[in-house]
């Protein structure tokens, strides 16, 4: 638990091209195996279409890489990331970082998604919510418009995840490739992944879904607006016409426990409240209306840590293009799944508040019902939706097995 404490701190909740992309140096680090380096790359595109016929005159964002991409380049494994996370699914940048990405507990040499046999890619979503991170490239609200010299704010066109997907195939279609060995993620990435498979079923012969959704339906839409109603009513959001150095910080730091609260378990937060010693009757709390308990304290501190380097319109976008999502955008789930021709595995937690398994369970009987290949299996453990960040090796073995097409 304690390591997962660290990982909570760093990822909060959820969260020009170079042709020789970047691969994994072996450096070793202080137990004698191999660690895995990467670096940030930044691909840029221009008059980019969004899903709503809208023209973004330029798009930026950034993209790393894990393996070697093979000569006929059909060993791509491409990785989705989560709603609050970006592209640094693995490895390091420097041997010196505290923590490596993600899933690195999954994607390294030997491991699960095996980078001595494939090449792993991932790259930051538009409208990341970590704009202000020095390790990551987007476009969003934050970013400069160049017709007015002046941030979009809630000029910037409205983004689905579809578009996030149609970014992800320009950068792949700019480094020669044209077809996936798979797709995976978790969360948003899981609808990202999906939207892979239902919209271009061609390129993508299997897909993993981690605590997932295949769409946004009444219960997660009203849920994610409660994520934004924070910033919308800081007195500083000024209808999204805000500067850096006067952000609606309050309302962001309040969506981010939210976002928290809602991905965790009440089982690791009762944890949590015996390591500080909460109490319901504590001191402050008792004697001032002003104070709080130690375990909101224990949370606004770890949103106030990652708050300076995150951006409120961004989260807003976010939300919205969550609350657009249904797979193959072809008006319902079971019209948009027909073109799926991947396999499929879903992988949904257990004691998932959030994106609760009946959401990987109802496309997974959809496809099943279309006579497609798929399988459903579940984390177990008490971190809820975040099983599937901080808890993925549990799966290791099956994943392997999946993308390698082996049978039990």
């Amino acid at each position: 638990m304690t390591n997962f404490r660290s990982i909570l701190v760093r990822l909060i909740v959820l969260c020009a091209v170079a042709v020789q992309p970047a691969c994994a140096a072996t450096p070793p680090n202080q137990s004698g195996t191999a660690m895995l380096m990467t670096e940030k790359q930044v691909f840029t595109t221009t008059q980019f279409e969004t899903y709503g016929g809208e023209i973004i005159p330029e798009v930026k964002v950034g993209w790393e890489s894990y393996g070697k991409l093979n000569d006929a380049k059909d060993n791509v494994i491409l990785i989705t990331h989560y709603f609050s996370g970006n592209s640094h699914a693995a490895g390091r940048y420097h041997e010196d970082d505290a923590e490596p990405g993600y899933w690195d507990a999954i994607i390294g040499p030997g491991k699960a998604i095996d980078t001595n046999k494939f090449f792993v890619i991932s790259v930051d979503s538009l409208v990341n919510l970590s704009a202000y991170d020095p390790n990551v490239v987007t476009t969003g609200p934050a970013t400069m418009n160049p017709e007015t010299g002046k941030p979009y704010g809630l000029s910037f066109p409205m983004v689905t995840i579809r578009d996030f997907v149609n970014v992800q195939k320009r950068v792949l279609e700019s480094l020669g490739i044209s077809s996936l060995h798979a797709v995976a993620g978790p969360s948003m990435g899981s609808m990202q992944a999906q939207e892979w498979a239902a919209t271009y079923p061609d390129w993508v012969p299997r897909m993993v879904a981690v605590i997932p959704a295949a769409q946004a339906d009444a219960w997660t839409t009203a849920a994610l607006e409660q994520w934004a109603l924070p910033v919308r009513l800081d007195k500083h959001w000024n209808n999204g016409d805000y500067t850096r150095d006067n952000p609606p910080k309050d309302g962001l730091v309040a969506a981010l426990m939210s976002i928290t609260l809602q991905a965790l378990h009440p089982d690791f937060f009762n944890q949590q409240g015996k390591a500080l010693g909460y109490t319901p009757q504590e001191k402050g709390p008792l004697e001032d209306i002003h104070a709080t308990h130690s375990i909101i304290n224990w949370l606004r501190s770890r949103a106030e840590d990652r708050a300076d380097l995150m951006d409120a319109n961004h989260l807003l976008y976010l939300v919205r293009a969550n609350q657009l999502f249904v797979a193959g955008y072809r008006g319902s789930l079971q019209e948009g799944l027909k073109n799926v021709k991947a396999k499929t595995l879903y992988l949904p937690a257990e004691t998932d508040l959030l994106l609760m398994p009946y959401m990987a369970e109802a496309p997974h009987s959809i496809l099943k019902s279309q006579g497609k290949n798929t399988q459903l299996s579940y984390l177990k453990g008490a971190l809820g939706h975040l099983e599937g960040v901080a808890d993925i090796k549990q799966k290791a073995q099956l994943l392997r097995r999946f993308l390698n097409d082996e049978t039990e």
